[in-house]
């Protein structure tokens, strides 16, 4: 069933502006630490590079992992964390999330984890890709109903799907055992409807961008960085990258065009501890 829908009163002829950040895999202990990484500073430092870069952005997306321990403090320290940016936050679980522990700590005047946004000429699904007890995700046939029902009733509108999962393989054979184990016929199902614009997702710790082509015209795919540890691409087996934490500014532009770009953390204060292990 769909729950009521978030509205943004943004012209139908503005872009929508919006910020994304996935995957801070945050600990109640602030000085906790995974790979080598600590979490909260690298989070923090994610947030003062959005708030110094002065977007103009009309709410926020948090793409799930969260938290890292399960822990109803860890998703009190991300309320805490976003809070002066003072925009709208929109969230989602990932695979380290516990659904009702954050649904019941992820709260605040502007923490939202309703599964629509309309704005502008656009609406977003917010999407649940997760299998209970498993890194791996699958899009179940009620989340493709929720999209449906969705599109059904505002098919005038251009569509983002957001998500944890990488519906698409990522060339990294030990994370590609974590992907979602039905995206080849997810993307074919969402590629039959036009008003799907594009596909956004965290998961994967690293930056992917890509255009699929199909009968209705182009679909953006993205994948983004972590605000903690990142994975290095294309790599047979498990392996960290020395980039820095990042996340993604999107414009959804009112004639269904999508303009995107990662940002990192400038500097190279956050570097993983290559012989560290606990992911």
């Amino acid at each position: 069933m769909l729950k009521e829908a978030i509205s943004y009163s943004i012209d139908d002829n503005a872009s929508v502006r919006v910020v994304q950040i996935t995957d801070p895999h945050l600990f109640a202990d602030p000085d906790a630490q995974l790979l080598g990484v600590n979490t909260a500073q690298s989070l923090d430092a994610v947030l003062n590079t959005i708030n110094a870069v002065h977007y103009p952005a009309d709410f926020m997306l948090a793409t799930g992992d969260i938290s890292q321990d399960y822990s109803g403090e860890s998703y009190h320290n991300f309320v805490r964390a976003i809070a002066p940016l003072e925009l709208p936050c929109h969230y989602l679980p990932g695979n380290h999330d516990d659904p009702r522990i954050m649904r019941l700590n992820m709260q605040g005047p502007k923490i939202f984890g309703q599964r629509r946004i309309l704005a502008g000429n656009w609406q977003i699904l917010m999407l649940d890709s997760t299998v209970r007890g498993k890194p791996g995700g699958h899009m179940s046939d009620s989340e493709i109903d929720i999209i449906k029902s969705a599109i059904a009733d505002q098919p005038d509108r251009y569509t983002l799907l957001v998500m944890h999962h990488n519906p698409i393989l990522v060339n990294c054979a030990w994370l590609d055992q974590h992907c979602m184990d039905n995206g080849s016929d997810f993307i074919e199902q969402v590629a039959e409807l036009p008003q799907v614009k594009g596909l956004l997702w965290g998961h994967v710790h690293q930056k992917l961008d890509q255009k699929h082509p199909g009968k209705h015209g182009i679909m953006h795919l993205m994948a983004t960085p972590s605000t903690c540890i990142q994975f290095k691409p294309k790599s047979s087996y498990f392996a960290l990258d020395a980039l820095q934490p990042g996340y993604r500014l999107l414009e959804l532009k009112a004639d269904g065009t999508i303009l995107t770009n990662i940002y990192r953390v400038p500097g190279d204060n956050f570097s993983p501890d290559r012989d560290a292990s606990g992911y």
